[in-house]
């Protein structure tokens, strides 16, 4: 991620004024099967999953990979926040290696600033581990409240183009000097 390579992972878990951000664990498995079965979720990523294809796919321990933070209220997993290098061949930038900023939380979470919340930290850890470096996002611009976070996390527009039947926003965020 950085010229002198990707920062140490698992980092010490990061916490916030409500929540705790730290790397996955076997514990966590029935709520990443409750995310991405969630008709809710599901409705901004292109479909839910069936909870049965979940049950079978999902590892042990999910989400166990350099930049992958669960999200933790009062001892429970609401949510996930991901700085993943994005895929090459996307229709914005496509020879670009960038660090893509993603974000998932469980439905009786939203609209109480925890994305708000739990992105700003994961951001903050990653400036501090990969200074300089600029972080991207898509979503797609009906998403209401994904816009109203990209902005407020510092995200200014590059392009918008169609994917997944849907228009779509891909903003970067270039980290100022401190």
């Amino acid at each position: 991620m950085t010229e002198h390579g990707p920062p140490a992972w698992p980092p010490a878990p990061i916490r916030t004024a409500r929540l705790l951000l730290r790397a996955s664990e076997a514990r966590d498995r029935a709520v990443y099967v409750e995310l991405f079965a969630s008709p809710e979720v599901g409705a901004h990523l292109g479909g839910a999953r069936s909870r049965e294809e979940l049950e079978r796919v999902v590892p042990e321990v999910p989400g166990r990979r350099p930049g992958s933070f669960v999200v933790e209220l009062d001892g429970a997993m609401i949510g996930t926040v991901t700085l993943d290098r994005r895929a090459t061949g996307r229709p914005v930038r496509p020879n670009a290696e960038e660090t893509m900023l993603g974000y998932l939380f469980l439905p009786g979470a939203w609209g109480r600033g925890y994305a708000a919340e739990a992105c700003a930290a994961a951001l903050g850890w990653f400036t501090e581990a990969s200074p300089g470096e600029p972080v991207v996002l898509c979503t797609r611009t009906d998403n209401d409240r994904s816009m109203r976070l990209a902005a407020k996390l510092g995200f200014g527009e590059v392009e918008r183009f169609e994917e997944y039947g849907a228009e779509q926003w891909f903003g970067v965020r270039v980290p100022t000097p401190v």
